[in-house]
């Protein structure tokens, strides 16, 4: 499973006219809403066709509709994806089978249709009728924890689609150093943003100082902000992208926050060789996920500053 879930939706699910009465119909809007707002970005089909079929589509549309479609625009949360299918779709059940068609590509967690549509496609798993969400298997595995292996290709597999799709990304590990052993690959993971625009608002947190316990050491400003300097800044400007870094004085959990989600990693982005090594990942709530990242804000005192700076 992963920590951020990928659906497409057929067009009727934001209408009145794809339920039984406009009250079951808010009631089911609002609970995916939750669910895609939680943990979740939206496939755009053919280019983005989907999205602008909603202005040309006659029909009441419910309560919570305009306000979804409109912040999966502005928070990222919309994936272009090619076209499936070679016609394009002109009713809700063609756009359900672009979207099965877009899965055999690309995979999705899951297809939400409206009941009328979704009986059509009893023999495809994937698709799901709102209405009955809850008895569906993958949306009821959906979890907020993943267990990994400690490697830079399953850290950018859970991550990747962090860094393509978020606006804002804040990396928080008191021991992250670019340059050194585990977090070498950090880099790698960061480049996954190149070529966006707008290009997102990037952010590094480290403590002031390195090792732990007695060996604990406190190296000075231009030591810490040279760990940054050299290789890594050079690939930062060649990507077109910008990090700012902060350095504080003190803390111990790790995480990634974004706009999208926040996830508390247990090792932070440390990485290791050992195909034994293991670490868990959890999905924070909106409302931690939020005091994490005020948690992190300079204005808020929570913690001392002791130096930022911007790479490159």
């Amino acid at each position: 499973m992963a920590l951020l879930n990928e659906y497409a939706i057929g067009p009727r699910v934001f209408y009145a006219s794809g339920y039984s009465s406009t009250e079951l119909g808010d009631i089911c809007l609002a609970h995916l809403r939750e669910a895609i707002f939680d943990d979740g970005f939206v496939r755009n089909l053919r280019k983005g066709d989907w999205l602008k079929s909603f202005t040309s589509t006659d029909g009441t549309m419910l309560k919570y509709a305009k306000e979804i479609l409109s912040k999966l625009s502005t928070q990222g949360r919309l994936r272009l994806a090619e076209n499936a299918l070679e016609l394009s779709p002109t009713s809700d059940v063609q756009w359900c089978n672009e979207a099965v068609e877009s899965h055999r590509v690309s995979s999705l967690l899951g297809v939400v249709a409206c009941e009328e549509t979704a009986v059509q496609f009893d023999e495809e798993p994937i698709v799901a009728a709102i209405t009955r969400l809850s008895a569906t298997t993958w949306w009821k595995d959906r979890s907020n924890s993943v267990r990994l292996t400690r490697t830079n290709e399953q850290y950018a597999t859970q991550l990747g689609p962090f860094m393509i799709h978020a606006n804002s990304l804040m990396l928080i590990d008191p021991h992250l150093d670019p340059g050194r052993g585990g977090y070498r690959g950090i880099i790698d993971l960061i480049l996954l943003a190149r070529n966006r625009s707008p290009v997102p608002r990037i952010e590094i947190h480290r403590a002031s100082y390195i090792g732990n316990g007695n060996s604990r050491r406190f190296p000075t400003i231009d030591e810490l902000e040279g760990y940054f300097r050299a290789d890594f800044a050079t690939k930062i400007r060649d990507a077109n992208l910008s990090v700012e870094v902060f350095i504080w004085d003190d803390f111990h959990d790790r995480y990634l926050i974004s706009n999208l989600a926040g996830v508390l990693m247990a090792n932070g982005f440390d990485t290791t060789n050992n195909p034994n090594s293991h670490t868990t990942w959890t999905r924070l709530g909106r409302n931690v996920r939020d005091d994490v990242q005020r948690e992190f804000d300079p204005a808020a005192n929570r913690h001392v500053l002791k130096h930022r700076f911007v790479i490159p």
